[in-house]
């Protein structure tokens, strides 16, 4: 009988150890995966792309007045940026196919008729970099072969250099491809016309326009 319960305390005895023991054993931690970390957009580098997009503006001769001229352009681009921070800077030039041009017909029975059929800008830009975002604010010179004439004269062509300003908005639809949307004024400044298009000798020709194009890059 002695034997019996000292055989049962011991059981006792090993069973409440046994319990403490998993008492005191930490409950295993859930598993976590460890999030992916995903480096920030770098604008830094060059690139080249395609652009197109439509110009609407006004052109004034001495002898008729101001009148609209309007039209399409399509292009390559090339350029490079660097960033520093969430700064960016950069130089972007483009050569673009043009064919936006108005006529009047006020002071000028045949019609005299304004157009542009190349226009190229070099500037620089400055912009934000909100990661795959970048807005940004953009100026510097232009170029464009501007023509005046009137049917049954000469007319007159030349290169003019002028000025653009503008602003836009590129993002970041790859690594390496990025699209963007943009708004330049554009002015070409003014030429002679005179005799050549059926006017007086005094007679200037101005050429100004509003650019909205769309364009692709590819960065390198």
């Amino acid at each position: 009988m002695k034997r019996a319960f000292l055989t049962l305390v011991g059981l006792v005895a090993l069973t409440a150890t046994a319990a403490a023991a998993d008492l005191g054993r930490p409950a295993p931690q859930p598993y976590y995966k460890a999030p992916v970390m995903v480096p920030a957009y770098s604008w830094t580098g060059f690139y080249i792309g395609v652009n197109g997009g439509g110009g609407f503006g006004r052109s004034t001769w001495d002898s008729t007045g101001s009148f609209n001229t309007s039209g399409g352009l399509v292009g390559g681009t090339v350029g490079y940026n660097y960033q520093f921070g969430q700064a960016v800077v950069g130089l972007e030039g483009d050569i673009d196919w043009a064919d936006i041009n108005g006529t009047t017909n006020n002071a000028c029975a045949l019609g005299c008729k304004t157009s542009d059929d190349w226009l190229g800008t070099v500037r620089g830009r400055l912009g934000y970099a909100a990661d795959r975002f970048m807005p940004f604010v953009t100026g510097g010179v232009a170029f464009g072969d501007v023509k005046a004439s009137t049917p049954g004269f000469a007319g007159a062509s030349n290169t003019q250099a002028g000025w653009t300003l503008g602003a836009g908005l590129e993002f970041a639809l790859a690594q390496n491809w990025t699209a963007k949307a943009e708004y330049l004024y554009v002015d070409l400044g003014k030429m002679n016309c005179g005799i050549s298009c059926g006017a007086a000798v005094t007679d200037n020709v101005s050429f100004t326009t509003n650019l909205v194009r769309a364009g692709v890059n590819y960065r390198f």
